[in-house]
């Protein structure tokens, strides 16, 4: 299927920050677009992910972070690596999960700002990793995850939104054999 308004559909999560540091996850199910098992003539489906978009906004949903607001966190959508779903500081990555080098990762973001002090760091929000639409993300697991890493406490909790342009694909047994080893943990 091709990158087009007929195929392309949206979903979405968000996942809440505290004031302190820690890690955590939100799942999202997406087992209805998903059937590894190429049944007689039906092959496989995944879900390919074509954009995602990240949006940090103050706990309310509307509004932009305060711009006094200290606090730096990274944020990722990947192929759920088997951690279960638990808020920020209830959650703990091993090392290297929240990077561009983990195969699992499709997306990811980092937000930063640092406040009013002279010299403080000032960059909102930089995305760091995005599938494409002439190659996207393809998922064959059950479900993604949105996970969460606050580095520096934050002067004020935030919620970190996700929207996912994707749709349904059917897979040859190659390709789909492909991924469901590079999607394994």
């Amino acid at each position: 299927m091709a990158y087009n308004v007929k195929d392309v559909f949206y979903l979405d999560t968000s996942i809440d920050t505290t004031t302190g540091t820690g890690d955590g996850i939100a799942t999202l199910d997406v087992s209805a677009y998903i059937d590894p098992i190429a049944r007689g003539k039906a092959k496989g489906t995944g879900l390919a992910i074509y954009k995602v978009h990240f949006d940090v906004v103050d706990t309310g949903g509307n509004n932009p972070v305060l711009a006094t607001t200290a606090g730096q966190l990274r944020a990722a959508l990947m192929s759920n690596p088997g951690y279960p779903a638990g808020a920020v500081g209830a959650v703990s990555f091993d090392p290297n999960t929240i990077n561009a080098g983990n195969a699992l990762v499709a997306a990811g973001v980092d937000y930063a700002f640092g406040g009013t002090a002279a010299g403080d760091p000032s960059q909102p929000q930089q995305t760091w990793l995005m599938p494409s639409e002439d190659v996207p993300y393809v998922v064959v697991r059950d479900s993604l995850a949105l996970a969460c890493i606050v580095g520096v406490a934050m002067g004020a909790a935030a919620t970190v939104f996700v929207r996912l342009e994707c749709a349904q694909i059917t897979l040859d047994q190659s390709t789909l054999n492909q991924l469901l080893r590079t999607q394994t943990v």
